[in-house]
C-alpha cells in the first residue's frame, strides 16, 4: 500500500481514516497543530482546495492501482500458454481490483477520467460517470472468479458479488442491489469456502490472530516484518495512528466525543438516536492522569471499547487507558485513542512490527465485511420498503454486539494486562435489538435512520463515514451538528464549516 501512495501511505491510506472517518466527524487529526498540515482541511473544510498535497497523493495512488491491473490485462493478451479458466480467472482479479480502485476515486472525486487497458491517448477528459464500467468490472469478476482459492485472501465470486452490490447501493439502484445482496447473504463464501457469517465475538474483526474468518469478504493482506526492515506491508497507511506513550509515535487519529456518545444506549439498550449528544459518555478531558477520575457508569454498547480508548478502561492488552499522559496534545483534540488499527502486546513478536521509527503490524484491512453487507441488504430493503426485513438484517448485527464475548473484561492483575481478566465487565455495557415489529411500526423513516446509525457503530474509524453522509445527502446537516457540539470541546475546529453542493466531493488536484 505504501508503494501505491508513492512512499506516503498515510496520506492515501487504504483504510480511508483521513477521507472517511476524520472527514465525518468521526475522529481528529491530532497530534498537535503543527504536523501534518495537510491533514487539517479533512476536518474542517474550509480550506480544503486542489493544491493539498494529500489531495494528489490519493489521486496518484488509485490511479497507479487502475494502472497496475490495466497491465496485467494488456499483457494476458500476449500470453499462450494459459486455459480458457486460467485467463477468465487472471482478468477477473485484475477487474476486481480496477473496479475497487475506482470506487475510491467515484466516491472521492466523482466525475474521474475512465483509463483502461485499451487508453493510448492518456489526455482523457473526466466527463463520463463511470458508474457502469465499475458495474461491469465487478459483474465480470463476480461471473469469472471461483468460489474458493488455495490460497489465502484472494478476491473470489462472492467478494465480487458483494462489491457489486455496494457500487449499486452508492447509485440508489434499489431493486438490483436487493436481487445481488440476497444471494451474498444466502450463498455466499469467502475465499477459504467458509459461509459468510457473523464472527462470534465483535473484536474478532480486528485481531491478526483470527482475521481471514467468515466475516472477511474483501480485506487487504497485512504481514508482520518478513525480514526486509520494511513496514508498507504491515499497514504503513495507519502507521501514525497509534498512543504515543505506548509505541512512540505518532498520536494521530483522535476519536471525537461525538463519535463516543453515539454508544450511549438507553434502559431498554437502546440508541438514541436523534439526542445522544444530550447524553454525553463522561470523558477525562482537561483532567491530568494523576488526578482522581470515575469511569462512566451508565449504560454503553460495548462496541465502543473495541472502537475508542478511553481512561480506566483495559486497552487492549497494553493496560489500563491512561487518559491525558497517553495523548499528544489533549486540549487540542480530545482523550481518546483509536483501538482498531492497533496489535495485541502479547502477540505483537508474531504480528508487530518495528522496523521503522512508527510501528506497523499484521491486522488485516477490512475493505467490506458481512457486517457491512448485512447493513447495505438492510438500508435496500427500507428503501424498497421491506421494513421488517431491514429490522433483521440490524438486529443479526445488534444480537452480536450484545453477546458477552464480545464485551471488555477488567484485568486480573492491572500490572499483568496480558494475563488472565475477570468476568467483571470493564463498564456497563447493555445492547439489545430492536423489538420485532419496531421498524414496520415506527415507519421507513425511524429505520433508515437506525441503520444510519447502526452504520456508525459497527464500522466506526473503519473509514466509511463521510462516504455514507455525502450518499445519504445529509452531510451538510450531520457536520454542521458536529462542529456545533464539538468545536468547544477542542482548539482544533475553530472555523470549520461544510459547504453544501460543494464538499460533498472533494476538488481533484
Amino acid at each position: 500500500t505504501d508503494a501505491l501512495a508513492g512512499g506516503a501511505g498515510w496520506s492515501a491510506s487504504p483504510s480511508n481514516f483521513l477521507q472517511g472517518s476524520i472527514a465525518g466527524g468521526e475522529a481528529h487529526k491530532g497530534a498537535g497543530g503543527g504536523s501534518e498540515i495537510p491533514m487539517i482541511p479533512y476536518q474542517r473544510w474550509n480550506a480544503m482546495d486542489p493544491s493539498n498535497s494529500y489531495l494528489n497523493n490519493k489521486w496518484r495512488s488509485c490511479y497507479e492501482g487502475v494502472n497496475r491491473a490495466n497491465s496485467v490485462i494488456r499483457v494476458l493478451s500476449q500470453v499462450t500458454d494459459l486455459s480458457p479458466e486460467e485467463r477468465s480467472a487472471i482478468e477477473a482479479q485484475a477487474r476486481f481490483l480496477r473496479s475497487h480502485f475506482y470506487f475510491d476515486l467515484k466516491k472521492n472525486w466523482n466525475m474521474v477520467p475512465w483509463v483502461d487497458e485499451n487508453t493510448t491517448d492518456y489526455n482523457v477528459p473526466n466527463d463520463q460517470d463511470i458508474w457502469p464500467m465499475i458495474e461491469a468490472d465487478f459483474t465480470f469478476a463476480m461471473n469469472n472468479l471461483p468460489e474458493s482459492w488455495t490460497e489465502i485472501g484472494r478476491v473470489n465470486k462472492w467478494a465480487a458479488a458483494a462489491y457489486l452490490g455496494k457500487s449499486l447501493v452508492y447509485q440508489r439502484k434499489w431493486p438490483e442491489a436487493k436481487l445481488i445482496f440476497d444471494q451474498v447473504i444466502t450463498q455466499g463464501k469467502n475465499s477459504n469456502g467458509i459461509k459468510y457469517d457473523l464472527t462470534k465475538a465483535f473484536q474478532d474483526n480486528f485481531d491478526a490472530a483470527t482475521e481471514n474468518n467468515e466475516e472477511s469478504v474483501f480485506a487487504v493482506q497485512m504481514t508482520p516484518n518478513l525480514g526486509t526492515n520494511d513496514v508498507s506491508n504491515s499497514n504503513g497507511g495507519d502507521l501514525l495512528n497509534y498512543p504515543v506513550t505506548i509505541f512512540s509515535c505518532c498520536g494521530i487519529y483522535i476519536p471525537s466525543q461525538d463519535l463516543v456518545n453515539s454508544f450511549r444506549t438507553n434502559g431498554q439498550g437502546l440508541p438514541y438516536l436523534d439526542d445522544y449528544n444530550q447524553h454525553p459518555v463522561k470523558s477525562d478531558q482537561g483532567i491530568n492522569s494523576d488526578q482522581p477520575f470515575t469511569v462512566d457508569t451508565d449504560p454503553l454498547d460495548p462496541r465502543l471499547d473495541w472502537t475508542v480508548g478511553r481512561r480506566g478502561i483495559p486497552y487492549l492488552d497494553w493496560g489500563v487507558h491512561q487518559g491525558k499522559a497517553w495523548i499528544r496534545d489533549q486540549a487540542e483534540a480530545g482523550p481518546y485513542s483509536p483501538v482498531k488499527n492497533v496489535h495485541r502486546k502479547a502477540t505483537q513478536d508474531q504480528y508487530g512490527n518495528y522496523t521503522s521509527w512508527a510501528p506497523g503490524n499484521a491486522i488485516n484491512l477490512n475493505i467490506i465485511r458481512f457486517a457491512d453487507v448485512l447493513l447495505l441488504a438492510a438500508e435496500t430493503e427500507a428503501q424498497l420498503d421491506n421494513l421488517g426485513t431491514a429490522e433483521q438484517y440490524v438486529n443479526r448485527v445488534r444480537v452480536r454486539a450484545s453477546n458477552p464475548e464480545s464485551a471488555v473484561y477488567n484485568y486480573a492483575n492491572d500490572a499483568d494486562p496480558t494475563g488472565p481478566r475477570t468476568t467483571t465487565p470493564a463498564a456497563n455495557y447493555l445492547v439489545n435489538p430492536y423489538p420485532t415489529g419496531t421498524f414496520e411500526g415506527q415507519g421507513k423513516p425511524f429505520a433508515l435512520k437506525a441503520i444510519y446509525h447502526e452504520r456508525k457503530l459497527e464500522l466506526g474509524l473503519e473509514g466509511h463515514r463521510y462516504y455514507d453522509i455525502s450518499r445519504w445527502g445529509i452531510a451538510d446537516q450531520v457536520l454542521s451538528a458536529y462542529y456545533s457540539y464539538e468545536s468547544p470541546l477542542t482548539t482544533d475546529l475553530v472555523g470549520a464549516f461544510f459547504t453544501k453542493n460543494k464538499n460533498e466531493y472533494y476538488p481533484i488536484p
